[in-house]
């Protein structure tokens, strides 16, 4: 059984463990903190827009059951490829959209999705979300880590935001 990893940054990573947590070959869905310049930053200090950081997901998974591209298919659809500086009501560059990539092949399949959803025609507004080399993730503090299975109330009002409306209008 072989394993590798993806980071997707999409907003607030509350969202974004769901969708992959639940597939098949998903090992594990960690919340955390990457992009920036301060070791082991806390939810504060990235909420303080002063450490560089992007809240995003670690996904560990199975590539022989589900594929890089398949994961990449799950995270334009938890995304606003459109909004650069956060998504729905989360907003500023910690909430920004981007796929941190840890290997040329991945960059090259990240690259080649991002060109097919440009050229779909499903937005007008050009996509902006980035795709940057990997750095270091830290896991955010573990009251982050599942959370929509630890507060689904409050995981429903964070989708209630704005993503799950945008994901019926563009996705369903």
């Amino acid at each position: 059984m072989s394993e590798e990893t993806a980071i997707f940054a999409g907003g607030c990573f509350w969202c974004m463990v769901e969708p992959f947590d639940t597939r098949p070959g998903i090992k594990k869905v960690v919340s955390g903190y990457t992009g920036g310049h301060v070791e082991n930053p806390t939810y504060e200090q990235v909420a303080s827009h002063t450490t560089g950081h992007t809240e995003a997901v670690m996904i560990t998974f199975d590539p022989e059951v589900i594929s890089y591209r398949e994961l990449l298919e799950i995270y334009w659809q938890q995304t606003d490829p459109t909004d650069a500086m956060g998504q729905f009501q989360d907003r500023g560059d910690n909430y920004r959209p981007v796929i941190f990539v840890n290997s040329p092949a991945q960059r090259a399949a990240a690259q080649e999705s991002k060109k097919a959803l440009s050229e779909s025609g499903k937005f007008k507004d050009p996509i902006v979300t980035t795709i940057e080399p990997a750095q270091p993730f830290y896991p955010a503090e573990e009251y982050h880590q599942d959370f929509y299975r630890k507060d689904p109330l409050r995981h429903e009002i964070e989708e209630a935001g704005g993503r799950k409306a945008f994901k019926e209008k563009y996705w369903e």
